[in-house]
């Protein structure tokens, strides 16, 4: 296989992510351009210097359609998330190539991939949404001790009963038999976290399957526009400043240079 450096990692990124919006402007789904990615879109029209990665987003209807129908129309490229692979660690979903391969120095090796988030209903009311919050990260702790091994690297006297209690956890999780914890457990409970507020008409939706807490107006998902992003034509959520100004605050602020590099740590490659 032959190794892809950045240049080589981001043309195939966009390779997926042109046959992932292709497919929804065809099949009637909604989608945008999402995180680092809708930064990269407003502020440099292309990706973030420093980025290396693609993040785009859905609402739960266009989520569940995609997931239902991208894998039936698509050979080389497979959609993957927790309500379609039993055994997916990651709690949103991750449409791979592969073509290629991703060696993670940090735990998980695959394919290169294009993230999609989804965004549910969220409350209205603020101690609603915080309480929401508050289980979605607490079944996200939950779900990486489950599939992925805690080691006891990096203890000081700080850190140390906070660490071992995580370590002792870790354990007693991974050892829990299927049929009382079965894969997938955590993740799914955040799902169901998710979709709490699914049957009502709520003013916002929140983002309950990603790492940080975010929550926007529905008029913010109203509609979607077009961006360019390296010279190409996405989609972005008619709202867009308010959805990065709640994640990030004054995203237009270029962050201080020695902030400015890459959060991944992997090797990638494709079949010649």
């Amino acid at each position: 296989m032959k190794p892809l450096d950045l240049e080589g990692l981001k043309k195939v990124e966009l390779e997926i992510l042109d046959v992932v919006a292709k497919f929804c402007n065809e099949h009637d789904i909604k989608y945008g351009l999402f995180g680092g990615t809708l930064i990269g879109a407003v502020r440099h029209k292309g990706f973030i210097p420093w980025d290396d990665d693609i993040d785009l987003l859905m609402m739960r209807r266009d989520y569940d359609k995609f997931t239902e129908l991208f894998n039936k129309y698509n050979t080389r490229y497979h959609f993957c998330c927790a309500e379609n692979e039993p055994d997916f660690p990651i709690y949103w979903g991750k449409v791979f190539d592969t073509k290629t391969k991703l060696l993670d120095t940090g735990f998980w090796n695959s394919h290169v991939f294009v993230d999609i988030f989804c965004w549910d209903n969220a409350p209205d009311n603020d101690r609603a949404l915080k309480k929401m919050n508050i289980c979605k990260d607490i079944l996200r702790r939950l779900s990486l001790m489950q599939f992925f091994p805690l080691g006891l690297y990096g203890i000081t006297l700080f850190n140390f009963p906070k660490k071992i209690i995580r370590f002792i956890l870790s354990c007693l999780i991974r050892i829990m038999p299927s049929f009382i914890m079965p894969k997938n457990y955590f993740v799914r409970k955040m799902i169901v976290n998710a979709k709490k507020y699914m049957n009502e008409n709520t003013k916002r939706l929140g983002n309950f399957l990603a790492p940080q807490n975010a929550a926007a107006s529905r008029e913010a998902f109203e509609r979607f526009i077009d961006a360019e992003f390296e010279g190409r034509t996405y989609k972005i959520p008619i709202g867009y400043d308010e959805i990065l100004r709640g994640l990030y605050g004054d995203y237009m602020q270029l962050p201080p240079e020695e902030e400015r590099v890459t959060n991944h740590e992997f090797e990638a490659y494709i079949k010649e």
